[in-house]
């Protein structure tokens, strides 16, 4: 009998369905705490833009990974689901990582909320923001086309806060580059994986 549980416990499947943003994270995290039996299926990140594809896209995941895998854990926030995400994910019993969006997997519920309320008109980006600034923000915006909306959309906005989950100077050249692109002042803060981290580690310790 011990023998047996053994084997079922070194043989045993967790899969991550975690949004493409996260995904170099997220294997980081799979490979600093080797955790051999963790697989992970990523959605396209540009889906962020087309919301109404997550939720059927979890939905057929989660289907097709139930014969497979003795665990399934979802990483994205609602990511503009209207709650479409969290009801299917209550109906599959499935959990997801608690947050809103990535910025408070990073920060941390209680930091964001207080960086929030001291400053309602930060910008915030992570490690992914600031490597695809260009192409997700200057670009995505129209800003390359059309510099003229940069008032426009960021004229509430007083600071970026860049959130970094690694110590990359190339990245952080990038954060401040994009700060002073849109004139805001300019703060990082090194928050590592923070509870994306927590998240995926206590996943791993449940299917036990």
């Amino acid at each position: 009998m011990q023998t047996n549980l053994v084997k079922n416990m070194n043989t045993s499947k967790t899969l991550f369905i975690t949004c493409g943003a996260l995904a170099r994270e997220v294997i980081a995290i799979k490979n600093l705490n080797k955790f051999s039996n963790m697989e992970i299926s990523c959605l396209p990140a540009s889906w962020h833009n087309s919301p109404e594809k997550i939720t059927p896209a979890i939905r057929a995941k989660i289907q097709t990974a139930k014969e497979r895998f003795d665990c399934i854990f979802v990483i994205y926030g609602d990511c503009g689901t209207g709650g479409e995400l969290d009801e299917l994910l209550k109906k599959e019993g499935v959990s997801r990582i608690p947050g809103p969006h990535c910025y408070e997997f990073f920060m941390g519920k209680e930091e964001f909320d207080e960086t929030h309320a001291d400053e309602p008109g930060c910008f915030y980006l992570t490690d992914y923001l600031a490597r695809h600034f260009d192409r997700i923000i200057f670009q995505g915006l129209g800003l390359d086309r059309f510099p003229e909306l940069l008032s426009e959309y960021f004229q509430h906005y007083k600071k970026l806060i860049y959130i970094a989950q690694t110590n990359d100077s190339r990245l952080e050249s990038k954060a401040i580059k994009a700060a002073h692109l849109l004139g805001l002042k300019y703060e990082r803060r090194m928050r590592g994986y923070s509870e994306l981290g927590k998240f995926v580690a206590l996943g791993m310790q449940s299917r036990y």
